[in-house]
């Protein structure tokens, strides 16, 4: 009986292919062929086939680059067919097919005379060199609910779980709605919000410029979303109220409203729920602070944010408990038909708490097991707002003025228990974070003529953060590291705060020569100064204080930074080549006043760059990048004293370090046909340190002291991704595989060795888009991963198998089925984990009726936890995070 259902586990798939290919082959033939004028192929004509009977929807394709078609129809069903192309007579002609059938189409150019035009029919997608435009009627059917819905209906759009967006496998940064933008542009909360019933047309723009007369002089690599609204949706009030309750008191409320009228736009957001479901997430933190593709342009701003205080509070994505309170506001109001003023406001309150079972394997000359639980219950509360103005007195200039608050206020409490054969040790640990983040931006842009563009754009910037922590146990910890002195329970806490003003301008002159030679002239500044401060003491239980200052403890630095540079860029143009070599040349200066001393260092620097474009065709190009980069030590490595990071560890900067330099290439190959369902995306990215700033570690036992040194020894790491997707008539194969070489240095307790990092992760999967039979999803994954170290070989593995069911029957109803299994191995402790995750929901809504019901049943199988691996310079993780248990629930929703 195990053995034959065993079998049968193996061979599903197969038979679900198999039986999709049949149902597939049988129904559908082909109509293809190439569509001329008199002298040569017409590139996006579009063909649309018009069923004469209900038995078959309107059927379209549009002819690619080459004049080539591919229209799927059903067998033995009459159609009429029209084929159109803009200032070209349009061909009509009936249409019935047992067999795959070649037909080349010639249309006539009309005289230039105007006719009277009557438009019956909108074409289902229109493509304009960097445009692509759906007219969303000829891809659903009524039962989509929310904007995601509709856009995984639309070819070449892939939609995540989370609400990310893809078009020709690059990701949509910015959503606009009727060409406003959309709170701050965040695809999330379109897609995950926006009705609709409402969409008329959506709007893809490739390498958008929010500056009109800026676009192809920057190097914008943006895509943009553009939604328009249907003519009856102009101005009214629209969105839906989600409520919903379930067992073991879980509950949800989801309120969205919106309203729309030509100048005035309001949106209003809202989630109440403890459920576990995160309407704010640290993506979106960085989103809201300019975009992971601006912030990836400067690093430095990127591993900022991504490592600062607040944004660690934004990281848990695995949690026992999340109760969760969000309310986003956004007001857009034309004040002239030049200006508009848009703002918005978010606020997040929420309770988290998470638990973790870790064991780390600590890889040195004495190799050590530690087995550690945490457990944490976190307090978060955030309001972020923006108000941001725009003028635009004519079509040569554009300005516009943003104000940025950021205010943070959370705290937690927790427990740390670890074991190991050294020592045994309980902590209760206490924290708390307040910030306050104000940010004045300035941007104005203006065309003299043709052949000089200037923008210009200005930042100033206030920060203040002052996070404290606590750590009680009853027994000693850190040996001697720190200067605790005998008492029943040790209450050491630490306070720190951090204070900056920072001031960034840049100038750009774009000099267009002709058509095919331009210059690009950068000047401009970064300015920042910033205190630091830390204090760590111990409170006795007769309630005098141990400060540990007597010690070398706490920490008191004033930091100067200014970066002023001048960069020349030349743009040209050689057949199918674009290239671009610049020189930026960098006087950087910087001050550390700490101990009464005073410590500067001045360098200057020419730093090299290169890109180079080939466009192959319209829809396949190259593009090469190198840039030679820098990066300089923030306030906390540069600290004098001892800094207490955790319960075993503790840090001491080192005032002589410098910068850290490193070259970065990058080449990347793209080739997107919508006509034949065609994505390939492959890429290849080196780094290569060759000077570095690296951390040095004495370890005893888990106790560890850190500092750093400089490092002149390179260190290399070289990854690669490929994404292919081919969609053939109602079914889409994809491969996604990523791989990952890092070779790094480790320096610990003196001895510096050579560390090795290999990954692999290799994705297939299947999916199917039937209008009338169940759709279904099939993947798999496998992902092993290998570090060598001085001390051995780690080996670990993780495989998924995933399969999704999405179906709409009985005309009302919407059943989805998401189901994962899990494997987890570490070969070397001999560890394997196998999970199960599945969810399922039933949902309920009369055509033309406001009311929805739906049946929700998450972590069907109750699984108590998830498992993963890590490593860093010598530590070797295997993680368990627990999550939420089994949730069902009856979600209410009425639609405005």
């Amino acid at each position: 009986m195990i053995e034959s259902f065993l079998r049968l586990q193996f061979h599903l798939p197969k038979l679900v292919i198999f039986f999709i290919l049949h149902i597939v082959n049988s129904q559908e033939v082909m109509l293809s062929g190439i569509v001329y004028d008199s002298l040569q192929p017409l590139a996006y004509a579009n063909i649309i086939a018009f069923p004469d009977s209900n038995e078959d929807v309107v059927k379209f394709a549009i002819s690619n680059e080459k004049g080539g078609y591919k229209l799927k129809v059903l067998k033995d069903i009459t159609y009429t067919v029209k084929v159109s192309y803009l200032g070209y007579g349009s061909v009509n002609f009936s249409l019935i097919l047992q067999q795959n059938t070649i037909k080349n189409i010639v249309l006539i150019a009309k005289d230039n005379v105007l006719e009277e035009v009557v438009v019956s029919y909108k074409v289902p997608i229109e493509v304009k060199e960097d445009t692509i435009i759906y007219n969303t009627d000829a891809f659903v059917n009524g039962q989509e609910r929310k904007l995601r819905e509709v856009l995984k209906k639309l070819p070449g759009v892939e939609v995540d779980r989370e609400g990310n967006v893809k078009v020709k496998g690059k990701k949509v940064t910015k959503v606009m709605v009727d060409g406003k933008t959309f709170f701050t542009g965040n695809s999330k909360l379109a897609v995950n919000n926006i009705p609709a019933n409402v969409i008329g047309q959506i709007e893809i723009l490739d390498n958008y410029s929010e500056v009109g007369f800026l676009k192809g002089l920057q190097d914008s690599d943006q895509m943009a979303m553009n939604i328009h609204l249907k003519e009856d949706s102009k101005e009214f009030i629209f969105g839906d109220v989600e409520v919903g309750g379930g067992i073991k008191n879980r509950y949800l409320v989801h309120p969205t409203l919106f309203y729309y009228s030509p100048k005035t736009n309001i949106n209003i957001i809202g989630d109440l729920n403890n459920t576990g479901q995160k309407s704010f997430t640290l993506n979106d933190y960085l989103e809201f602070e300019g975009g992971f593709s601006k912030l990836m342009g400067d690093m430095k701003s990127y591993f900022n944010l991504y490592n600062d205080d607040f944004a660690k509070y934004l990281g848990n994505d695995d949690f026992k408990e999340n109760k969760n309170q969000f309310v986003a506001f956004n007001i857009r109001q034309a004040l002239t038909p030049k200006t508009d003023l848009n703002a918005y406001v978010i606020t997040n309150g929420s309770t988290v708490e998470t638990e973790t079972n870790t064991v780390n394997q600590y890889s040195s000359d004495t190799p050590l097991i530690e087995n550690r639980i945490v457990a944490n219950s976190l307090n978060n509360f955030f309001v972020i707002s923006k108000l941001t103005f725009e003028y635009e007195p004519n079509t040569k200039e554009d300005l516009a003025l943003n104000s940025f608050v950021k205010l943070t206020e959370n705290d937690f409490n927790g427990a740390i228990g670890t074991i190991s054969s050294l020592q045994d040790n309980d902590f209760k640990t206490l924290g708390a974070l307040k910030g306050v983040d104000l940010k004045q931006n300035l941007e104005y842009s203006r065309k003299f003529s043709r052949a000089q563009v200037l923008s210009t754009e200005a930042t100033l910037t206030y920060q203040k953060n002052r996070p404290n922590f606590n750590w009680v146990t009853s027994q000693r910890f850190l040996g001697n590291l720190i200067p605790l002195q005998e008492d029943s329970v040790f209450n050491v806490f630490q306070q720190k705060e951090s204070e900056n003003i920072s001031f960034d301008l840049v100038i750009k002159d774009y000099w267009v020569l002709n058509n095919f030679n331009h210059i690009y002239t950068t000047i401009g500044t970064n300015l920042l100064y910033e205190n630091f401060y830390t204090e760590e003491y111990q409170r006795l239980t007769n309630g005098s204080i141990n400060n540990f200052s007597a010690n070398g403890f706490g920490n008191d630095i004033a930091y100067r930074f200014n970066d002023t540079f001048i960069g020349l860029e030349y743009k040209f143009l050689a057949g199918a080549f674009t290239i671009k070599p610049a020189l930026f040349y960098h006087e950087y200066f910087l001050i550390n006043e700490q101990l009464d001393t005073s410590l500067a260092n001045n360098t200057s620097l020419v730093l090299p760059e290169l890109k180079i474009e080939v466009k192959l065709n319209s829809s396949e190009e190259l593009n090469f990048q190198y840039g030679a980069k820098v990066r300089f030590p923030t306030p906390p490595k540069l600290i004098s004293n001892f800094l207490l990071t955790d319960f075993n560890q503790v840090f001491r900067g080192n005032v002589n370090i410098t910068n850290e330099r490193y070259h970065s290439i990058s080449l990347n190959y793209t080739k997107y046909s919508l006509f034949s369902g065609l994505n390939i995306n492959a890429g290849i990215y080196y780094n290569r340190k060759t000077q570095s700033t690296k951390f040095t570690t004495e370890l005893q036992g888990i106790d560890q002291f850190r500092t750093l040194t400089m490092f002149y020894m390179p260190e290399n790491s070289l990854s690669g991704r490929f994404i292919f997707n081919k969609k053939i008539k109602n079914i889409k194969f994809g491969i996604e595989s990523n791989v990952s070489y890092n070779e790094f240095f480790q320096i610990v307790n003196s001895n510096t060795s050579k560390n090795i990092s290999k990954s692999f992760s290799n994705t297939g999967k299947i999916e199917t888009f039937f209008k009338k039979i169940p759709n279904l999803e099939i993947g798999y994954t496998y992902s092993p991963s290998k570090f060598l170290t001085t001390f051995g070989t780690s080996n670990f593995s993780n495989s998924k198998f995933f399969t999704n069911l999405e179906y709409n029957f009985l005309s009302d109803f919407q059943l989805k089925v998401d189901y994962s299994k899990s494997t987890f191995e570490n070969s070397n402790r001999n560890v394997q984990n196998i999970f199960d995750m599945a969810n399922t929901s039933l949902f309920y809504q009369k055509e033309d009726s406001e009311w929805g019901f739906e049946v929700e049943v998450s972590n069907i199988f109750d699984t108590k936890f998830k498992q993963q691996s890590s490593f860093t310079d010598f530590l070797i993780t295997d993680q368990r995070t627990f999550i939420l248990p089994r949730m069902v629930m009856l979600k209410v929703s009425y639609k405005l």
